[in-house]
Order: structure tokens, then C-alpha cells, then sequence
């Protein structure tokens, strides 16, 4: 269920560890080098240091808030400019964050994100169910409704620059999961907005629908769109729609109550849960 990332990750806390280690007068010592998910050895000399039996330089550079991975001949950020600042962001949880153009895309002030995903994915069942992942991210809703034993998850990612950061993530799910009855989870690169109209009627049991927040994807809450995730969703079919909690001040806007209005009127019961909304098909 991991990335295929088989390369050490280092942020400033293994950094640390390395560099005390090397001033201890080296020698094995134990630390995580996939962000958390297991504990390995590490042997430290004066000059480098080897994991996995293989040699690495000491990092001339390592930044806060970034995570490095070998990329054959140095460690660099995982991080790709394409318009956007796309980044992997370490947390104090362990599963990472990503951060486009300096913005969070996952909760992590009060919460594992991986923890939180598996909540929300609580929430739609995913036992023996085809679940619907319209933003798939860093595949934290997939790799819960994998671990739920969903029947299938069908992913869509827009940005193929965040598809890059799940191949380097340890907790994500890999691209195409498989289990003995075949591929459990499918990855697409595409854009839910015009991909779900060629999914079929009521195709799917549950949906998790985790868009960029509103300004930047207003398509993604429009009453058209909508009333597509209505079409493609069973009956009696749940839906869980993170929206955040903007602050209305601020954003001169009551996000989770337009989308519960709106899922209503696309046939959808709904009540608010969390930072989203919670909503089941009615017809």
C-alpha cells in the first residue's frame, strides 16, 4: 500500500540525527527514513553514512519544512515548479502534507492528515463497496478505503505534478493496488470535472469528494457538477464533501452551508460533519 520510493527520505529531525550521531564518533544507530512508517539502522562514519547497503553523502543543505529524497546523485526537495510550487511538507504526525504555492492541502494543526483521512472515509462505509475519489491527492482516501476492504476505488488526480509526490510518499497508496481478484484501486491522471461525465449512471456506491477550496476550484462546488455526483451515485449511496471551515468574515462566505443547499437541491439528504458535509442520495 506505500509509494514506490525505496530511496531514504530525510527531513531536518533525521539531519539532526545523522549529524549527532557522526559527532558521537559514529557507528549504527536506529532512526525512520520513510517519514514514520518503520524504524531501520543506519551506520555513520566521519565522511557518510549507510542505509540499506548503500553509502550517502552528509546533505550540504537541509531546510525546514522539506523533505529531501535521493535522486541518484544528491538529495533534493521533493518539489516541482510548474506553474505552481508543488511540494512535500513534513508534519510533527510522520504522513506528510503537500502545499501548493505555500497554501496546505490537507488538515494537520490538530491532526495526523493520515488520521483524518480515516475518519472521513469512516464515514462513507467503504466495506464491499466501488467507491468514487474525485481528487485523489496524496491517495490518503484510497489507502482508507483499501484498508476498509472497499471492493474498488476508482482515483482522479488533475495535477500530474502531485501524482509525482505520491511515488515518493511512504504513505501513499501505490498507483494501481492489487489484491487476488485484480486491481482494487485505479489511479487516473485527468480532471474530475470532465471525467465524471464519462463514468455511468449510479456506477458507483460511495463518493469522497476532497476539492481544492472553493476560489480556486468553483467548478468543483457548482450545482452542474453537483448533480453529476447525484447521476454516477447509487441510491442511498454517501457522500462526504470536505469544504474546510472558512472563516466567514474573512471569506464573506458560509462554504458548508452553500454545498449542503446545493447537494439538496441535486437530491442529496445532507447534514454538516466536521469540516465538511456528509450527504446520502435520496433518488
Amino acid at each position: 500500500m506505500t509509494g514506490c520510493n525505496d530511496g531514504p527520505l530525510l527531513t531536518t529531525a533525521v539531519h539532526d540525527a545523522l549529524l549527532a550521531a557522526r559527532a558521537a564518533g559514529g557507528g549504527e544507530f536506529q532512526c525512520s527514513f520513510d517519514l514514520g512508517r518503520t524504524l531501520s539502522r543506519a551506520t555513520v562514519t566521519a565522511l557518510n553514512w549507510t542505509w540499506n547497503e548503500r553509502t550517502y553523502p552528509f546533505p550540504d543543505v537541509c531546510k525546514a519544512r522539506t523533505i529531501y529524497y535521493w535522486n541518484g546523485e544528491d538529495f533534493t526537495p521533493v518539489a516541482r515548479f510548474s506553474g505552481s510550487l508543488i511540494k512535500l511538507v513534513p508534519t510533527e504526525w510522520g504522513p506528510p502534507t503537500f502545499e501548493i504555492d505555500g497554501i496546505k492541502m490537507l488538515p494537520t494543526a490538530q491532526v495526523s492528515p493520515y488520521a483524518d483521512a480515516q475518519r472521513k472515509v469512516a464515514l462513507i462505509q467503504p466495506r464491499g463497496k466501488v467507491v468514487l475519489d474525485t481528487c485523489g491527492g496524496l491517495g490518503y482516501f484510497a489507502a482508507w478505503c483499501l484498508e476498509g476492504e472497499a471492493q474498488r476505488v476508482q482515483s482522479f488526480e488533475k495535477n500530474a505534478d502531485v501524482i509525482w509526490l505520491r511515488s515518493l510518499n511512504p504513505w501513499s497508496p501505490e498507483r494501481s493496488h492489487s489484491n487476488e481478484s485484480g486491481h482494487r484501486l485505479s489511479l487516473c491522471h485527468g480532471d474530475i470535472s470532465e471525467q465524471i461525465a464519462t463514468l455511468q449512471d449510479q456506477s458507483v456506491d460511495a463518493i469522497l469528494h476532497d476539492p481544492p477550496r472553493f476560489g480556486i476550484a468553483g467548478e468543483l462546488y457548482s450545482q452542474v457538477f453537483y448533480a453529476q455526483l447525484a447521476r454516477v451515485l447509487k441510491r442511498r449511496g454517501r457522500l462526504f464533501h470536505y469544504t474546510g471551515s472558512p472563516n466567514k468574515l474573512t471569506s464573506r462566505r458560509d462554504v458548508p452551508n452553500e454545498v449542503s443547499i446545493r447537494l439538496a437541491r441535486a437530491g442529496f439528504s445532507t447534514e454538516l460533519n466536521g469540516d465538511g458535509v456528509l450527504a446520502i442520495r435520496q433518488a
